[in-house]
């Protein structure tokens, strides 16, 4: 608990969380976010992806306003995406294979228009993954997706196909998990 409280500090330096937190999983999930040259992103939903039982991350979904539609999602000029690690069993060769597996389940099979950037985007996960690790995806028409990993922004990759491919992972027909597609949809 000591090193999320620590974590929670350090990441209010790059993101302006402006709310109070909702609790998901034992993780603290700020209600809204804004990144530099950003509008305020509302939490539209969160939820726990699992895996046979057991928690593996926490993911939240910040918009500019709050929606049901995954369709709206798409079509906004921002959105981001914050995953909190939860299980040490998340490695970075095991995020590859989900990545991969989300790449071909969102874009039923046909990856070849976005293999660079899905390669550019995987080597973003090389370095280990350990509990309380913190990825935040920033989705932009304009700009494609910025990575950032614990504060640190990696890279942007991709255009417009790519962001919506990278999007679909969590809300596409073939999903990483229902449960958590329909949380992070909840728009409460």
């Amino acid at each position: 608990m000591k090193k999320l409280f620590v974590f929670c500090l350090a990441w209010l330096s790059v993101a302006s969380f402006t709310t109070a937190a909702r609790e998901v999983a034992d993780t603290q999930v700020a209600e809204s976010l804004q990144l530099d040259g950003t509008p305020e992103l509302v939490l539209n939903g969160a939820g726990v992806r699992t895996k046979f039982f057991m928690d593996l991350y926490v993911g939240g979904l910040y918009l500019p306003s709050k929606t049901k539609s995954v369709t709206e999602v798409l079509e906004a000029d921002y959105a981001a995406i914050n995953l909190t690690i939860l299980s040490g069993l998340i490695t970075s060769e095991k995020m590859e294979d989900a990545i991969r597996e989300g790449f071909n389940d969102a874009t039923h099979g046909n990856t070849e228009p976005i293999a660079a950037e899905i390669e550019q985007f995987i080597s973003l996960f090389k370095d280990e993954i350990k509990v309380g690790d913190q990825f935040l995806l920033l989705f932009s028409k304009k700009d494609g997706v910025s990575a950032f990993k614990n504060q640190q922004r990696q890279a942007t990759v991709g255009n417009d196909t790519f962001r919506i491919a990278l999007m679909n992972i969590w809300l596409g027909d073939e999903p990483a998990q229902n449960s958590l597609k329909k949380a992070m949809l909840a728009a409460k």
